[in-house]
């Protein structure tokens, strides 16, 4: 591991003077090859061990953790990169997840995250992975309790899965921060407390359950009784209008009419406001904007799709010609 100076690393990096623009790169998911085709794809260059360009600073919008085969790598780029100030990065949910699991609670006799096979499998990788590396986890686990949980960078925002105005309002009234602490951390594994619903919302998104009996199969062997849902519709109407996520919603609940209860968990965001940047969604096909202020990134690269990136100047109108991605070919036999 790079033995750099974690001072600052967590820190709103201001533009340079030579520096032109912004590289806002998708969820990672321990494609750590991947990530280095494309970094070379956008004119990135290894100098001193650390990937950099001459013009432009990269953002992670958060899962660089779990899934794939190479968690290590895909850290150590990142950490590198945020540490000499070539890169920012905001928490991601399978960062929260892999930190939770691992910190034992102060007062009780658990871990902030609870350790059931469900949870166990979804962060089994990257402790796989790190088992003949215990110190280099430990210092990752340091650096991730004080990532930002969202970036506003005055022209464009980023956010793991959600911005919600409200919650990062109050949050910064509260903590005078844009990151996240061991001590707040500790305050999120409360689930009903205000810190707890904030972390959720921004780092896993609105959700509204299912009706009934319904359940969702996931591709990845999960069943969910509840599904993703926009944080961007316009006047919503029925479940079919704010539905977001690669799984499919049973077809009968398509022209289901929100009742007030679920549009009161929903959250807006509005056609005035700058380009906000995210992923966590699953994406496939060709990126391309959902709006012209609203922006996934995560395109199912650990899934062997594309790892995909924004390239951002100063426009703000999202550009469909601004994308740029590589392909993540799975495993040979």
């Amino acid at each position: 591991m790079t033995n750099n100076s974690k001072a600052n690393n967590n820190s709103t990096h201001p533009p340079t003077s030579s520096q032109k623009g912004y590289d806002i790169i998708g969820d990672i998911h321990g494609c750590g090859h991947a990530l280095e085709s494309l970094l070379c794809t956008m004119g990135y260059t290894k100098r001193q061990g650390i990937y950099q360009h001459p013009e432009r600073q990269a953002i992670f919008v958060g899962d660089v953790v779990d899934r794939g085969p190479h968690i290590r790598e895909a850290l150590a780029i990142v950490y590198d990169m945020v540490s000499a100030g070539h890169a920012q990065m905001v928490m991601g949910n399978h960062e929260y997840n892999v930190y939770c699991h691992a910190t034992p609670h102060p007062q009780r006799n658990a871990y902030l995250r609870e350790h059931n096979p469900h949870n166990d499998r979804l962060v089994a990788e990257t402790f796989e992975q790190f088992a003949n590396h215990p110190n280099d986890l430990k210092e990752y686990l340091a650096w991730i309790s004080e990532l930002p949980l969202f970036l506003d960078m005055g022209h464009f925002k980023v956010v793991h899965a959600c911005w919600d105005h409200f919650y990062i309002r109050e949050y910064l009234k509260r903590f005078n921060t844009h990151c996240i602490s061991p001590e707040i951390i500790l305050e999120s594994a409360e689930p009903d407390s205000f810190v707890g619903m904030m972390v959720d919302r921004l780092l896993r998104g609105t959700d509204i359950r299912l009706p009934d009996n319904y359940v969702i199969r996931s591709r990845d062997g999960f069943e969910r009784k509840f599904f993703r849902a926009k944080f961007w519709a316009d006047d919503p109407v029925t479940y079919g209008d704010v539905v977001f996520q690669p799984d499919p919603l049973p077809a009968e609940l398509f022209e289901r009419v929100l009742n007030e209860e679920e549009k009161m968990r929903l959250t807006m965001y509005p056609e005035d406001e700058v380009p906000v940047f995210f992923g966590h969604y699953w994406l496939q096909g060709r990126p391309k904007p959902i709006k012209h202020n609203v922006c996934c990134l995560d395109y199912s690269a650990v899934k062997y799709d594309r790892l995909a990136a924004y390239r951002l100047d100063n426009e703000s109108q999202l550009n469909p010609e601004k994308f740029s991605w590589v392909y993540v070919d799975p495993p040979e036999n």
